[in-house]
C-alpha cells in the first residue's frame, strides 16, 4: 500500500467533494429536497432542525468522518487501480464504480428507512457529481504518487 496515495489522494478526494458541496448542497439540499426533508425532519439530527440550521455543529463530525472514508476510498483505489488502467481517467473509472455501489447500497436501505422516493433518487444522482471528478483527480494525483 502506498501511504502516500493513502493520504495526499485521500485529502485531495475530499477537497474536491467538498468543494462540490457548494453547488451540490443549494442546490439539491436546500433546494429540490427542502420540502420532502421537512416532512420527515424526524429522521435528522436535532442540529439540522433548528431554525437556522447549526451546520457548525456537525462540521467537525462531517470533516472526521468525510476524511476518515476518503483515506479508505483512495486505499481501495490504490488496490483497484491496476484493473481500472492509469491516470485520470482510471480514477474517473473508479467515481462511476463507487457511485453505482452508492445507489446499490441506498437501494437496500430504502427498503429499511421509511424516506420517500425522491430523497433516495436525489441522493444516488448526486453521487456522480462527487465521486467522478474526484476519483478522475484521484486517478491523475497517483500517477505522479504511486506511478505502476
Amino acid at each position: 500500500m502506498n501511504w502516500k496515495l493513502v493520504v495526499v489522494g485521500g485529502l485531495v478526494f475530499y477537497i474536491v467533494m467538498f468543494i462540490i458541496s457548494f453547488v451540490t448542497g443549494p442546490l439539491i439540499h436546500e433546494g429540490i429536497l427542502k420540502e420532502p426533508y421537512r416532512a420527515y425532519e424526524e429522521f435528522w439530527r436535532p442540529e439540522l432542525n433548528q431554525e437556522p440550521p447549526d451546520m457548525a455543529a456537525l462540521m467537525p463530525r462531517w470533516i472526521a468522518t468525510g476524511l476518515v472514508t476518503s483515506f479508505v476510498m483512495a486505499a481501495i483505489y490504490g488496490w483497484l487501480q491496476p484493473a481500472l488502467g492509469k491516470g485520470w481517467l482510471a480514477g474517473a473509472k473508479y467515481g462511476v464504480l463507487l457511485s453505482v455501489l452508492g445507489a446499490l447500497i441506498m437501494a437496500g436501505w430504502s427498503g429499511v428507512f421509511d424516506l420517500p422516493g425522491t430523497i433516495w433518487v436525489w441522493w444516488a444522482i448526486e453521487q456522480p457529481f462527487y465521486y467522478v471528478p474526484a476519483g478522475a483527480v484521484l486517478g491523475w494525483l497517483g500517477e505522479r504518487l504511486a506511478p505502476r
